[in-house]
């Protein structure tokens, strides 16, 4: 278990044993089961969370209570509501598993003596955390300019495994599609 979260900060830089035991001690280990919420919206966001095997959603609910698919998170990703992780305020989506999740979490004030104790961290996340805000902005990006299809289709090319794991009512949300104009991308 400890193995996946050593290798996935290695694939960014090395660490000496010393280094990834100090790491270690600031996470925790979880386990959800599926359906089982990590995060509820209105509540504080205590974890930010690394998939070590599983499937989770982040879910935004809209004022008329339509449930919108932030995001997937697989093995090897980091989830949490950021803004309010950061922010230490409540959450404005919710964390659910599609599948029995395990997780190492790290709280907030864990991840600030990780990073204030160890440089390497502090460069790891910065790296993380640029790559998620690409990946943002290349989603906001694909619902600006490109049709169902074709998110349909960029989904598929950069995440096969996933359209296997996840309910099409919930690839629908997410591709920002009704449930028929998905099945319709599917014949």
């Amino acid at each position: 278990m400890h193995d996946i979260l050593r290798k996935h900060i290695e694939k960014v830089m090395p660490l000496t044993d010393e280094e990834f035991s100090f790491v270690l001690s600031h996470f925790s280990y979880k386990s959800y089961k599926k359906r089982q919420h990590l995060i509820r919206e209105g509540e504080f966001v205590e974890h930010v969370y690394f998939v070590v095997s599983g499937l989770l959603k982040l879910e935004y609910s809209d004022m008329s209570a339509k449930q919108h698919i932030v995001s997937f998170a697989m093995e090897d990703w980091w989830e949490t509501d950021f803004m309010a992780f950061f922010n230490e305020t409540k959450a404005t989506m919710s964390l659910q598993c599609i599948e029995d999740t395990e997780v190492f979490c790290m709280s907030l004030a864990d991840y600030h003596k990780l990073c204030a104790g160890l440089q390497k961290m502090e460069r790891f996340f910065l790296e993380k955390s640029t790559s998620g805000h690409i990946a943002s902005q290349q989603r906001i990006l694909s619902f600006l300019t490109s049709n169902a299809r074709e998110r349909y289709e960029q989904l598929l090319r950069q995440y096969p495994s996933l359209l296997q794991r996840v309910p099409k009512s919930l690839l629908a949300s997410y591709l920002g599609v009704s449930r028929e104009t998905l099945s319709r991308l599917f014949s």
